[in-house]
């Protein structure tokens, strides 16, 4: 990876750093928010060995780089790596989104900041005094719970195959949800299907049941008329989820607007500058609607 870009070589490096990444939108996404606003950023992606993430980091910093999205498998040493941590941070385990500077590493999780924004603005759909059904209790539902209980629903219900996982992450929001006066609970499959007047006017998929291919992880009975129903993933992976929750009569939304809008967040925390989210979130979806039709 080049830490400058040749036409640009005044430009501050950031990048994307996973395994794999090279599917990874950010570099567009980030290149228009540079070219939108005007900031000198260059950024790329990198592909970090998986033994080898906190060298990696460092050598980017050292070499001067301003900053960098962390995706997976790294979100967790991301937080572990942090001199400073924002509160999403400390609430989740993991960061996406790491500045560097002369006094340290300072970590944030923006991917809670990015989905509210996405069903808040982007979908329309309000989440206060709403019923929240979150699937999962890994790194993507924990970086998102924070952020949405700030929203005050009326409850979330966090549903996990493993119910210790969903009763940690539940443990582990407790008093945020009560200084927000949310009711928050944890479920475990068996208990969601056993009882089907459970449902939502919101159903967020954070699980990695779209990657893998698998069955949706709720009955339809967790629906109802009109309810959202959010896939984490974007693209070919999110489809089946999509097509579910059309097929009851549910609105259906994938996650592009998440990855923007959390990329928007990290950008302004590292430029100072927000960018037009919006536009490039409709610049985007023309893009991958183009390539999909070839």
């Amino acid at each position: 990876m080049t830490m400058t870009n040749p036409e640009h070589p005044s430009a501050d490096p950031y990048c994307v750093m996973g395994n794999p990444v090279a599917h990874s939108r950010s570099p567009w996404i980030h290149a228009r928010f540079a070219e939108l606003t005007g900031q000198p950023v260059h950024y790329e992606r990198a592909l970090v060995p998986l033994d080898g993430f906190a060298e990696f980091v460092r050598d980017f910093a050292a070499r001067g780089g301003k900053g960098c999205n962390v995706t997976v498998p790294f979100k967790l040493q991301a937080a572990e790596l942090s001199t400073s941590a924002s509160e999403r941070v400390r609430l989740a385990g993991a960061a996406n989104t790491l500045a560097f500077s002369a006094s340290g590493i300072h970590a944030d999780n923006t991917d809670g900041l990015g989905i509210v924004a996405d069903i808040t603005r982007n979908a329309g759909v309000q989440i206060t005094g709403r019923d929240v059904l979150l699937l999962g209790a890994g790194g993507a539902a924990a970086g998102a719970l924070g952020s949405l209980i700030e929203q005050k629903p009326r409850r979330i219900a966090v549903v996990n195959r493993t119910h210790a996982k969903a009763v940690a992450l539940v443990d582990q929001h407790a008093a945020l949800a009560t200084l927000h006066k949310v009711e928050l609970i944890a479920l475990d499959k068996q208990g969601l299907e056993a009882d089907l007047t459970q449902n939502f006017d919101i159903v967020i998929n954070a699980t990695a049941s779209s990657l893998a291919g698998a069955e949706v992880p709720a009955p339809a009975s967790v629906l109802r008329s009109g309810s959202l129903a959010y896939d984490m993933m974007y693209g070919p992976a999110a489809q089946p989820f999509l097509d579910w929750a059309s097929s009851y009569g549910a609105i259906a939304r994938d996650g592009l607007g998440m990855l923007v809008e959390q990329a928007a967040e990290s950008f302004a925390l590292w430029r100072g500058v927000r960018p037009p989210s919006a536009q490039v979130l409709s610049e985007l979806r023309a893009l991958l609607q183009a390539e999909a039709a070839r």
